[in-house]
């Protein structure tokens, strides 16, 4: 009977345990993720942000040579990573005004091949920056090559689950922002597509339109470990808006932290400071995506005394700590694709 027994109790803690981390509808959380992690490496980040920061983009502002030539090496990297465009191209026009014309870059990651999703989580950072001003080059490592790499690379790894395959319940759209230093053009004009249905699914051919998304993530200045907490740690992520999303959602972000083993140091507000977080949470891209009732999360390793600097150089950042945030942020992605 003891032995019985035992058993009994040993089972209903395995299905307890297995109902734990049972969460929004899926029926397990991925352990063995080895094929994602491993496509993130710290050489990898400091190539990215190096060519984005290159004298070659010129500072990469909207509408120059420089913002073009970071533009086609986004492209190339979508095409890498197997992303579908959306009516076979990846670039869409983006009117910043003052007669400058800019590109978002547009790419998709279908969450199944074998049925249509309706639904769509899109992540966001943008690409440009100020360029070359009274002479001087302003590289915007920081601000915000770090958040193209961070965009870049959970492209890849969402591709690398597809190849093994992983199948979702949401499709993930990948846009790299262009105009974001002017008025945020870039996701304006995004978000307009949506709005008149001129963004349409690769596979199903139907517009993709703001009811359909599920969330968005903006990715925006996350590669320095200079601003941290009041803890002082190095490893930290701000991460403001977890409030917009549905409430079963809202614990995701610390539930996959300690989970998979990145324990950052989270906030969900900016220093502390209410006035501040609602102040720098309209201050980027997803600001056109939340004041349309879209739930939305910014994530930032926060304002530095490089941003905005000639010397916002890819020596400035962590790597390290860059890495561990993206694969954070690809977990609670994955979980909010169903």
């Amino acid at each position: 009977m003891t032995k019985k027994y035992f058993l009994c109790l040993m089972l209903a803690c395995m299905l307890q345990s297995a109902a734990d981390i049972r969460l929004h509808g899926q029926n397990f959380w991925i352990t063995n993720d080895t094929a994602a992690h491993n496509l993130v490496w710290e050489d990898k980040l400091e190539r990215q942000v190096e060519f984005l920061t290159d004298s070659i983009c010129e500072g990469r502002a909207a509408g120059t040579r420089g913002g073009t030539e970071a533009a086609f090496w986004i492209i190339r990297q979508f095409r890498k990573a197997g992303l579908m465009p959306f009516d076979s191209t990846y670039a869409k026009h983006v009117f910043a005004g003052h007669g400058i014309v800019g590109h978002n870059i547009v790419g998709m990651i279908p969450g199944s091949r074998t049925r249509p999703c309706d639904s769509y989580i899109i992540i966001g950072a943008h690409y440009d920056h100020l360029g070359i001003l009274g002479g001087k080059m302003y590289p915007g490592a920081d601000n915000n090559a770090s958040g193209v790499a961070a965009l870049l690379n959970l492209a890849d790894m969402f591709s690398a689950m597809k190849s093994v395959g992983r199948s979702y319940g949401r499709s993930i759209i990948f846009v790299a922002f262009d105009a974001k230093e002017m008025n945020m053009a870039g996701s304006a004009g995004f978000w307009k597509m949506l709005e008149n249905g001129d963004l349409k699914d690769p596979l199903s051919g139907l517009p993709v339109t703001p009811d359909k998304i599920y969330a968005m993530a903006n990715i925006e200045q996350i590669g320095s470990s200079l601003a941290p907490l009041d803890s002082g740690r190095k490893d930290y992520l701000i991460a403001l808006g977890c409030n917009t999303l549905p409430f079963s959602d809202r614990k995701l972000l610390s539930q996959c932290n300690r989970f998979y083993g990145t324990h950052l140091e989270l906030s969900e507000s900016y220093y502390g400071s209410e006035r501040f977080t609602e102040i720098f949470y309209g201050l980027s891209d997803q600001k056109n995506f939340s004041s349309h009732g879209i739930p939305a999360v910014f994530f930032t390793s926060g304002i530095t005394m490089n941003t905005f600097k000639t010397y916002d150089t890819v020596r400035t950042l962590d790597t390290g700590v860059l890495r561990k945030r993206i694969i954070l942020i690809f977990h609670w992605v994955e979980k909010l694709l169903g």
